[in-house]
């Protein structure tokens, strides 16, 4: 039986064996066939991958794998110190941690390369479709991908200098990359921008969620001051401004007007937050939302600025307390006791509608402790369980308690910042006055008192961004831009940080790239 059994198998392999020499056997023909070439031929095509495209941009903050790569962007700096540590962001503020096998390194330079080779297929298949397709269509969907491969690119050589200029799409595997110039890539990043501005919609004509013109003006009026070109930034942004599509929140408006609070602290509700919910400030929000597919994300800004308050006795969850945080990390001293002036009246920002500095315990189970303010905290570490916090990420949901994610519109450029932008490029040609006025539009909005000429430099702007933009801007990105990042780091929030030096104010080429990259030479860092 056995002899049998083997005389069988041996046949069947043999039949295999001379099936397989006829070529109709390995030919394929399948049904569909879904890749780039064959699905962006009309636009249910290209918006099927615009959507995918966009998917990978909201990535760049919303990833809950490792909880604590926000903080990298935010820790380390002048605004933050840490709380309760996830472990990826330590390197960035124990910086005698930071190495070449650094995961934080490593995640970002991967999202910022799939998201100019998704943005690459958009833009070759544009110029590869069809002449039934409209040209105009074609420019538009092409100027939406070349603005997210330039703001991929802007990321990359702010935090990594020199860096592979990818400019197709990469369809096999490669392993021959070498760093372009810093030089080289600005201007590859300014031509996208500058090709793409007068193909995309303007904010009204645009559909929600979509990349519109004054996010590439915005974008580049940035990137011109990154290349030390103020004069460059300084026309594109009084372009942006002066076009009127968007006008600085001074009024109270939407959802909660009946309810206490002020115009600035509106801009940062759900239901508020969108351009066709009032916010007429924002130039680029990526927007979430709950219980929608593609729209929710696992994003962990809550969990990271919100403390851990319900951890202490008379303390409950609430949603006048922002939900459920964890504290991750907390303001820096600087920002708590110095950046804002002592009378929360005279800055909007430092209202307690802003950064909630005073706790209540809530809990009416504690009728000894029920609505008395919470003072003198002893045993208790209330580094990340106490401690003042900027509101602009409360949000609670009271089907989920827990709060694991976050379902607000992530705020990546509103007007507010563009001002600031335009002060910088002005102050940086001499012009202090134009600086004291845009720095004074925005102070105006939050009943702040004026400053002058005399008072505008390089630290004043960046103290200006932070009472502005706390929670919103990525601190890290700002100070390496400006070439500030050593000296603010070490002057305001020195005690928090280990081992900072100015060769540690770039990130570490991967390693892993390094070594994949067989067939050229990709080279690392200084330092690292």
């Amino acid at each position: 039986m056995k002899r049998f059994t083997l005389a069988c198998l041996g046949l069947l392999s043999a039949m295999q064996l001379l099936s397989s020499c006829e070529k109709e056997y390995l030919d394929e023909n399948p049904p569909s066939l879904y890749t780039p070439q064959t699905v962006l031929v009309d636009s249910l095509g290209f918006e099927a991958a615009m959507a995918g495209l966009q998917s990978v941009v909201r990535e760049q903050y919303t990833s809950a794998g490792r909880q604590g790569l926000l903080g990298i962007m935010q820790e380390g700096t002048d605004v933050a110190i840490p709380g309760q540590v996830e472990g990826v962001e330590v390197p960035y503020y124990n910086y005698t941690q930071l190495n070449s096998q650094d995961a934080g390194a490593s995640f970002y330079w991967s999202w910022a390369y799939r998201t100019i080779n998704n943005a690459n297929q958009i833009i070759a298949g544009a110029e590869a479709a069809p002449a039934s397709l409209r040209q105009g269509y074609k420019n538009r969907i092409s100027a939406e991908a070349r603005f997210f491969r330039a703001y991929a690119y802007d990321f990359l050589a702010t935090l990594f200098g020199d860096v592979p200029l990818v400019k197709e799409p990469v369809t096999s595997p490669r392993t021959d990359f070498t760093r372009t110039p810093i030089a080289e890539v600005n201007d590859f990043i300014v031509n996208d921008l500058n090709t793409a501005i007068p193909n995309m919609f303007d904010a009204n004509k645009a559909v929600s969620g979509r990349i519109t013109r004054g996010a590439a003006q915005h974008l580049l009026g940035q990137v011109y001051l990154r290349m030390n070109k103020p004069a460059e930034a300084e026309k594109v942004l009084q372009t942006l401004i002066s076009s009127g599509t968007y006008k600085l929140i001074t009024a109270r408006y939407g959802v909660r007007t009946n309810q206490p609070g002020d115009y600035f602290s509106d801009m940062f509700i759900v239901g508020n937050q969108r351009r066709n919910q009032g916010n007429t400030e924002i130039i680029w929000g990526i927007e979430q939302q709950l219980n929608v597919p593609g729209a929710q994300t696992d994003a962990q800004q809550r969990r990271m600025w919100v403390p851990g308050y319900y951890n202490i006795k008379g303390m409950v969850i609430a949603d006048s307390l922002g939900g459920r945080g964890i504290g991750r990390m907390r303001l820096s001293n600087w920002v708590d006791y110095r950046l804002y002036p002592k009378d929360e009246s005279a800055d909007m920002r430092n209202s307690k509608y802003n950064l909630k500095r005073r706790f209540y315990y809530n809990d009416p189970a504690q009728t000894a402790l029920y609505r008395q303010r919470v003072t003198g905290l002893k045993g208790t570490d209330t580094i990340y369980y106490i401690t003042p916090y900027t509101t602009k990420w409360n949000q609670y949901n009271p089907a989920d308690p827990f709060g694991y994610g976050t379902i607000k519109d992530l705020p990546m450029m509103r007007l507010g910042e563009t001002y600031l932008l335009l002060a910088e490029a002005q102050m940086k040609q001499g012009n202090t006055a134009g600086a004291a006025t845009s720095i004074n539009v925005l102070r105006t909005r939050a009943k702040a008192p004026q400053v002058t000429a005399s008072q505008m430099d390089l630290n004043f702007i960046l103290d200006e961004r932070a009472r502005e933009l706390i929670g919103e801007e990525q601190r890290r990105i700002t100070l390496v831009r400006t070439g500030t990042l050593v000296e603010r780091t070490l002057r305001l929030n020195g005690a928090s940080v280990t081992g900072l030096t100015a060769q540690k104010a770039l990130m570490p080429i991967p390693q892993s790239e390094i070594d994949r990259n067989t067939s050229a030479t990709l080279t690392q860092n200084p330092g690292y």
